[in-house]
């Protein structure tokens, strides 16, 4: 039977503080569940201010020991599956340049662009729970596309998480994702339809509002499990969920990347 998707370029681990299962059970369930290809993104650790301790990341202190274990099964299980070594991580416009220093040294494969917070997450505020200000909305937009165009992510993951909540929403809604797209289409950067997001009630993403607008657009798109634990490289109903999504809107959706 053939498999529902060939790769997966979202996958994180324990190490983010919110994940479950080993990184060996990550790559068995997507052999298991017929991927050629899985990328680990963990959320990226971010060298800002070391007092701070994110509650969602990577801490520095980890990070040689997501490296070393990603590159040990890259070559252990190189005749089953291809494997690589990302990170999602942020566009924070004043500490990207840190990142992409401390990144320098480390095998790194790609990076998919995951944008959270605004202004930042030390002190700011995550963007994918209800928020009423449209500033918080319209500073989500610049950084977003400030950050395409540094060229350096692979794609823009859930690019429709904000949930503003606030006055003339589906509008404002609306010119963000309208925005949002037509820079990715002008850069050629794929936009993720997130599996993970469409399982939650609590989530307004996958937005049909942005897909009809990526649709419209002629945006290339990507399905990213987001996966939290082995089992959803596996979820079957929602996968199939999200590429109807696609097909009902004549989606194009990019099997592979080229890392």
């Amino acid at each position: 039977m053939e498999p529902l998707l060939k790769a997966n370029y979202h996958t994180h681990t324990t190490r983010c503080g919110h994940a479950s299962g080993t990184d060996r059970e990550y790559v068995e369930a997507a052999i298991e569940a017929g991927y050629e290809i899985l990328g680990f993104s963990d959320h990226t650790p971010y060298p800002t201010n070391p007092d701070f301790v994110s509650g969602m990341r990577i801490k520095l202190e980890e990070t040689d020991n997501y490296f070393d274990s990603v590159t040990s099964l890259k070559k252990e299980y190189a005749n089953d599956i291809t494997i690589y070594a990302g990170v999602e991580a942020e566009y924070f416009p004043e500490h990207f340049h840190k990142l992409l220093d401390y990144m320098k040294d480390y095998p790194l494969d790609y990076m998919i662009m995951g944008e959270h917070f605004i202004p930042d997450e030390q002190y700011g505020r995550y963007v994918g729970s209800p928020f009423r200000n449209p500033q918080w909305l319209e500073m989500y937009t610049e950084n977003v596309l400030a950050g395409l165009k540094t060229g350096k992510f692979a794609y823009l993951a859930h690019p429709d998480l904000p949930f503003y909540v606030g006055e003339n929403a589906e509008e404002l809604l609306k010119e963000s994702y309208s925005t949002i797209c037509k820079a990715a289409k002008e850069l050629n950067v794929p936009l993720e339809i997130n599996v993970l997001g469409s399982t939650r009630d609590s989530s307004i993403y996958p937005a049909s509002d942005f897909l009809d607008i990526a649709a419209a657009t002629g945006n290339d798109m990507i399905l990213g499990i987001d996966a939290h634990s082995p089992a959803q490289l596996k979820n079957t109903p929602y996968i199939e969920k999200c590429l109807k999504m696609a097909t009902d809107r004549g989606l194009n959706i990019l099997e592979k990347m080229n890392i």
